[in-house]
């Protein structure tokens, strides 16, 4: 959003209610950059904490050189704490940072009416409740908004300024120049339950938490499958313990009470752990158990029986067999080959195998070039790939691992074909990304052989690979393949035969739901992803992750999710269906949500 050049009023002197991590992080910013800070909370302890805190915080600048001793000591003289709310009464601005609670917010709202100036504006720290419904509680709500900052304040750069119907804009203008001054990136959007961040956000959370709750995969398998698919910071179960297990099911609740999206309500095991005082790192245990309250270290506990089982021996696999000749398949070949497998890539032509080898060839020469490896190294890899017109080359492999086009028919006439080719004992993979694997194994007459192994594309640089098991796969094919990561470098995580799997039947809806706001008109494409990336800590915002992936795709992964769950909320969004029918396909057309430069 571009910088007001005329802002109503500088806001220099800015009183935080509400001094408990939020609050004091915020007080912490906002004297940095040379304001005067009033710092007002009930406890004198808590306000006594808040200055150690803060104490504490500029030590740690200064030893790291990002602050001088003069500069920290001007910081800490221009923080005061009080606890009484007549304090605020000279302040520019207020922001309140108290607990989730309307009746409580409602009550402070009141209150500030017969304390602060005429023209003093007032902004709610609130990440869920309506800034319209508090802002009617004023006597002067033309001058409340809603000023959301991300945890921990200092650090995250993302502030969502939230105007309601009833704000004066030039109070949003005055506040969104204040976030330039503090060096954050304001994102102005209305009022509605989430904003955009935590609106994305938190049905992603609570979503693992129901997939955790199902005993689909692990905890630790969901962790690893959101940061090593997609890149994320942290996985979401972790995350719902350092947010607070409490927290997210007051914002659930609250969001799902705005917009009654099932999505939004609240997974029960959220209930369960809050009601039992587990509400993550604060309290030393939620989904985790930690060394201590507070700790980051994690232990083992027995609150979770979803701990790595005995595995049966696996079948020995020297030879693997990879069916495709295009990006993925040459890819997972490449992986294979590198690992020191003898590798047969079959194509329907000769002349197809012999392309992806060169593909390969190529990827391994720029790893060469960038000194990832030797020379030498890269010819022997070479060596080990045998390119084949004809899948009767698979006759005697160990492992035979399928990335053709994601279409049924085509992989179970596939798989047909395997059945007859491949030796007995002889595992049977299908790569695919959101098809059902029991639908390839039922097309053998061997599905106990037949198992999902979802490798991410590149798959030479993605570490992930999904391992899924149907009702009908043996526990040594299971055991099999999970060795056969281990000698590849990729990181297994285990998960049953049902559509998305972990990543995408967490990921899309998400993605999903971001297209529902822009069509809906409540914010844009650019604001929409600097919130993901700023305020999430995601290394794409949806729409730039949408074009990438190509709305073709996307569109058919999120109609195989509405098909297999049946919930509304997962229909595809009309705006996604209209592009698709357009031929705005992403990067690849040079048209998705975005225009891309032809090449």
């Amino acid at each position: 959003m571009d910088r007001p050049d005329r802002p109503e009023q500088n806001l220099r002197t800015i009183a935080v209610i509400g001094l408990g991590t939020m609050g004091t992080g915020i007080a912490e910013v906002l004297a940095r950059a040379g304001r005067e800070v009033i710092g007002i909370d009930i406890s004198e302890a808590q306000a006594v904490q808040a200055v150690s805190a803060l104490e504490s915080s500029t030590a740690r600048a200064v030893q790291r050189e990002r602050l001088t001793q003069e500069q920290r000591a001007g910081l800490l003289a221009r923080f005061r704490t009080f606890t009484e709310l007549a304090a605020a009464a000279e302040a520019d601005l207020v922001i309140e940072v108290i607990p989730e609670s309307y009746e409580q917010k409602s009550r402070l709202f009141r209150e500030l009416d017969a304390v602060v100036r005429p023209d003093t504006i007032l902004a709610t720290g609130t990440n869920a409740l309506s800034v319209t419904r508090l802002a009617a509680e004023s006597s002067r709500p033309e001058r409340v908004l809603g000023l959301h900052f991300f945890n921990p304040a200092p650090a995250m750069k993302l502030v969502e300024v939230v105007s309601s119907v009833l704000t004066d804009p030039k109070a949003v203008d005055a506040v969104i120049s204040l976030a330039h001054d503090l060096g954050k990136e304001p994102v102005s959007v209305g009022d509605r339950p989430g904003f955009v961040a935590d609106g994305l956000l938190f049905g992603y959370l609570n979503q693992a938490a129901a997939m955790y709750e199902a005993k689909y995969a692990s905890r630790e398998d969901i962790d690893a499958a959101m940061k090593l698919g997609c890149g994320l910071p942290m996985g979401p179960l972790a995350l719902l313990d350092l947010i607070g297990i409490d927290t997210a099911r007051t914002v659930l609740d609250a969001m799902y009470s705005e917009s009654h999206d099932r999505l939004h309500a609240p997974a029960p095991i959220l209930k369960q752990l809050s009601e039992a005082g587990l509400t993550g790192r604060k309290a030393g245990r939620g989904f985790y158990t930690y060394a201590a309250p507070g700790s980051t270290e994690v232990v083992r506990d027995a609150l979770t029986p979803l701990e790595d089982a005995q595995l049966a021996a696996g079948r020995e696999v020297r030879s693997v067999g990879v069916a495709g000749s295009g990006t993925m398949a040459s890819g997972i070949a490449e992986v294979f080959a590198k690992a020191g497998y003898a590798v047969v890539l079959a194509a329907r032509s000769q002349e197809k195998a012999e392309t992806a080898k060169s593909r390969i060839a190529k990827s391994l020469s720029r790893s060469v070039d960038k000194g990832r490896m030797t020379a030498e190294a890269r010819d022997e890899t070479l060596a080990r790939i045998t390119p084949a017109g004809s899948y009767d080359s698979f006759a005697e492999v160990d492992l035979a691992v399928e990335a053709v086009a994601e279409d049924l028919e085509i992989k179970q006439q596939l798989f047909a074909t395997l059945d007859k080719v491949c030796k007995p004992g002889a595992v049977l993979a299908t790569t695919t990304s959101s098809l059902p694997v029991v639908a390839c194994a039922r097309a053998t007459s061997r599905p106990q052989d037949v198992i999902g192994m979802h490798f991410f594309n590149p798959a030479p640089a993605m570490k992930l690979v999904e391992v899924v098991r149907t009702v009908l796969t043996a526990d040594d094919v299971h055991a099999t393949v999970r060795e056969v990561c281990a000698k590849i470098r990729k990181h297994p995580v285990d998960c049953g035969d049902r559509a998305g799997f972990i990543v995408n039947a967490l990921l899309f809806p998400y993605l999903n739901n971001a297209i529902k706001m822009v069509q809906e008109h409540y914010a844009s494409l650019d604001d929409i992803d600097a919130a993901m990336k700023l305020g999430g800590g995601y290394p794409m915002g949806p729409f730039e992750l949408l074009d990438v992936v190509g709305l073709d795709v996307s569109l058919a992964i999120e109609q195989v999710l509405h098909r297999e769950f049946r919930d509304p909320g997962l229909a595809p969004a009309p705006l996604l269906e209209h592009l698709v029918a357009a031929g705005c396909l992403g990067r690849k057309t040079g048209r998705g949500f975005r225009e891309y430069a032809r090449r």
